[in-house]
Formats: C-alpha cells, structure tokens, sequence
C-alpha cells in the first residue's frame, strides 16, 4: 500500500499532534516496512529528520504553491495526493478541500471535541472553523479514527456520525519513555528533592487553579514539598501566579518554562516524570490525555480525573479524583507522599496499563483500519 498523510503537525509542531504524528508515523514505518508512505508538508522544516527511510515527504515545487503553503495543504495538494498514494490519512481532524471526489481512501483521526463541551474557552470564529473542518472531514473520511471511547461518544452524541464508521486506536506514547531512564547528563534541569508534578497547557480546563489549592495545604505542613509546572500559559496563568502570591507559596512553584526552553525540557522529561512523587493531573476534560501514559511508563504515580478518557488513559493503575473537590486531590496528594509501599505497587500496575499503548499495539490497529478500507 501506498499511505499519505497530512504531516504538517509532524514537522512543525513539538508537542501534541506533532507527538501524535510523529509516534504513529515512525511506528507504523518500521513494523510494516513493507509499505511506501508519503509525508505531505507544506513548507520543509528540520523536525522529524530522522524519520524512517520508506517515508517519502512531499512539499510544494511550484512558485505559487510555495509562496501560499497554507492553501496547497488544505486544496492544492489534491492532485499530487492522486497520483500517488492508495490511502490518505488526515492525522489532525481535517481532510484537503476537493479529495471527496478522488478515488484515494480517506481516513481522518478525531482527538477530541473539547471546543464543544468548553466553547467559552475558544472565540466564535475558531468554534466555527473547527466544527466545519471537522464535520466536512467525517462527512467524506470512508473511516473515522478516534483516539477514545469518550471522542467516539461525542462524534456520535454531537455530530450525529454513525457509529459502525469510527474506530477507537488508541495513542501511544514516544518510545523514550518506555526504557529504562538515566539521569541526562546534558542538558540537566536542577530538581528539587520532592515535588508533585504538572504537565499541560496552563488553561483552565487543565485545572491548575485547583491543584496549587491542594498543594497550598500540603506546603504549608511540609515546606520542602515543591510543585513543578511544566506549561505555558497567558491569562490564566497569571491568575494562578496572583494566588500562589497571595498564599505566600510562590517560592515553592517551579514554572520550567519560564527558566528553560522546551527542547530543553522535553529532553529531560522522561526523568523529570520518574523524579516525581506523582503526577497530578486531574483535568477537566481530555480527548485522550497522554501524559498519563508518559508518567505511568516512565514509573510514576499517577493522580487523574474520575471521568472523560482519563478513566480509559488511567485504567486501574491511576488514584482516581473528582477533579473539582480541591480536598479530594490534596488527600490524593497526601496518599502518596509518605506510603512507599503503596507507591511501589501503583508504579508497578502503572507500567503494566502504559505497556498497553505501546507503539507496536497502536500502529497494528490503525493499520487494520487501512486493511479494512483497501477491501471495501
């Protein structure tokens, strides 16, 4: 087979879909080598360098095309996609302009409909991009990759799509976090001896504000206990920054990114997750929630939320917490400071439950989804 994907997000994107990019990418490149697959990017980029060698990028060649990247991506790129490729796979819930009258299969991976479920946390005119774009490409995807039970409920409860045409593939996880870690050596990123952790975005779905409460009552008992923030944010983030003032703990956050770049920290962060007492990450919604994955499989205690994917990311390896009780994500907290024991055994029902969103087991699902569409 000749598989096509929009690969802008893996050469231009470090985080996120890029993460989700490149990982599917690279895994489905080496556990089926046999196949050709074909990286449609819109502007040449030095990320994903070290891609597999049957990957094959393809980028704009004509003078307009070059000079409007952006319309070549989501149009123009229709032609050449024709011409070379049996499946297209659009990785970040959209599909080129135009490919519904080709002959090429079309598959589209949906992350998550967080901009319905929290529309005041987007502007009107980003809402209605993401729900035309999205709803175009489920329309004219011959399948539909979710990356959750929770995604799939929502496409069906929200948008109305059949159930019989979405198929839930997990994500997984760089493989990095898997092996066994050695303390970097270059670049290193100073620890505290004790702290709690939180990665994402600093946006109030993320729920930070609730998190620096909890830890607001634990510092004050136990002083040396830090938090560790890694994120960026803008309003919100300086919400938080005013309580932590307020409170008179702002010594005891560490915002990393405020100090380190984020080549830097992803560099480091397989460490930086093991370092941990746990990872506190009790969202208010997620389409899927990697880095509970990326916590369990570097063996770190994961704290999480009781409901969305979190449950499905979790399983039975993560404490599970209503994520707007402060008091329940303090005792949480509180649970596993002191109890090695206990830790011992959650890290270890960890690794089992993240072994299950490897990449080997990620990529072989959604490559039967191509075999299931090249003999339909």
């Amino acid at each position: 087979m000749k598989i096509g994907f929009d690969a802008k997000r893996a050469f231009h994107n470090q985080t996120g879909l890029g993460n989700y990019s490149r990982t599917l990418i690279t895994s489905l490149a080496t556990q089926f080598a046999e196949q050709t697959y074909y990286l449609i990017n819109p502007k040449p980029s030095s990320l994903f360098k070290d891609r597999p060698k049957n990957c094959i990028e393809i980028n704009p060649t004509h003078f307009i095309t070059k000079l409007f990247p952006s319309l070549w991506r989501s149009r123009w790129c229709v032609g050449e996609i024709e011409k070379t490729v049996d499946i297209y796979h659009g990785l970040s819930h959209e599909l080129p302009y135009g490919i519904q009258r080709s002959k090429v299969k079309k598959v589209v991976t949906i992350h998550d409909l967080i901009f319905e479920k929290y529309p005041e946390q987007y502007a009107l005119v980003d809402r209605w991009i993401y729900r035309r774009k999205i709803k175009s490409a489920c329309q004219f995807a011959d399948k539909i990759i979710a990356i959750s039970e929770q995604t799939k409920k929502d496409l069906i409860d929200l948008y109305q799509i059949p159930s019989g045409k979405i198929v839930v593939c997990y994500q997984s996880c760089d493989q990095r976090f898997f092996a066994e870690i050695i303390k970097p050596t270059a670049p290193t990123i100073p620890l505290p001896p004790r702290y709690f952790l939180s990665v994402g975005s600093i946006i109030e779905r993320k729920n930070l504000a609730r998190i620096c409460a909890a830890f607001q009552q634990i510092v004050k008992q136990e002083p040396d206990i830090k938090l560790v923030v890694i994120g960026k944010g803008g309003k919100y983030k300086k919400k938080i920054i005013a309580y932590l003032q307020q409170e008179k703990i702002m010594e005891s956050v560490l915002f990393l990114e405020d100090k380190y770049t984020s080549a830097d920290i992803q560099s480091s962060l397989p460490w930086i997750y093991k370092q941990a007492i746990a990872l506190v990450y009790p969202s208010l919604y997620e389409g899927f929630g990697i880095p509970v994955i990326e916590a369990q499989a570097s063996g770190t205690v994961v704290i999480t939320s009781n409901c969305s994917s979190l449950v499905e990311a979790g399983g039975d390896a993560a404490i599970g917490v209503n994520p707007v009780q402060v008091d329940e994500i303090r005792m949480a907290m509180q649970s596993v400071m002191h109890d090695e024991p206990k830790r011992t055994e959650i890290i270890k029902k960890g690794k089992l439950n993240a072994a299950k969103f490897n990449n080997e087991n990620c990529a072989n699902a959604v490559m039967e989804v191509y075999k299931s569409m090249k003999h339909e």
